[in-house]
């Protein structure tokens, strides 16, 4: 078998006959071919957020038997207000959001350390929507998986740190910034205050980082504050 070469193209022969072009698309290629085969970063970074968290929610018991225990489980819904700011980072547009985020809170670990870092770790599924009024009147909608650490010290007020992430669908037309699947991750702090012994009033304030990850042009990402109110039950 002989091989001629002419610029950047290869052409194969046998016996001075050249083999027919479909032939010659059987061979095997570069590795560098297969590096240039788009990947969907969001679709990977959620499959990672979720086996993380089906590998802490799912726990064995003694017996070898996977169980999720609930019984300390809880509900939430907060709401309040976000703004983005333009020049923090590569943000260029202030967009304003009321969001509304139903919460659902998995005690994952309790009882960990002790002293004034004594708290339990849980992991936090949220369904955020995100109402955009400026510049376009229209929403985002998302799912957020949030690892959270409560520290419980205090009797009444508990502060607590969380951050993680999710995809983000985007409905609005914002300027620079595409339509469709993004993703966001977040991360901040709170205080939970004791009402009752089913009620806990929430106070959140979050940085949220929305964008497509280089998937796609354009992507101007909106790097946000968060301010939010709440209540578990």
């Amino acid at each position: 078998m002989n091989r001629h070469k002419t610029g950047f193209s290869s052409n194969f022969s046998v016996d001075g006959v050249a083999l027919p072009a479909r032939v010659q698309r059987t061979r095997i290629r570069h590795p560098s071919f297969w590096k240039k085969i788009p990947v969907d970063r969001h679709a990977v970074l959620l499959f990672l957020l979720v086996v993380m968290v089906l590998c802490t929610v799912f726990r064995t018991d003694y017996a070898g038997a996977a169980s999720i225990d609930t019984p300390k489980d809880s509900w939430g819904v907060l709401g309040g207000y976000g703004q983005s700011f333009p020049g923090w980072g590569q943000t260029t547009q202030r967009v304003e959001t009321l969001d509304l985020v139903p919460r659902y809170n998995h005690l994952v670990f309790a009882d960990i350390g002790s002293g004034w870092y004594r708290g339990f770790h849980s992991i936090l599924l949220e369904l955020p929507v995100h109402f955009v009024v400026s510049p376009d009147a229209s929403s985002m909608i998302g799912m957020n998986f949030l690892a959270c650490y409560t520290f419980v010290a205090g009797q009444e007020v508990r502060p607590y740190l969380f951050g993680g992430g999710g995809p983000v669908y985007n409905f609005a037309d914002i300027p620079g910034m595409k339509a469709g699947w993004n993703g966001n991750y977040q991360f901040g702090i709170g205080l939970e205050y004791e009402m009752t012994q089913s009620h806990n009033l929430m106070l959140e304030v979050r940085y949220h980082h929305i964008s497509n990850g280089g998937s796609d042009e354009p992507n101007d990402p909106l790097n946000s504050c968060k301010l939010l109110f709440g209540i578990t039950f």
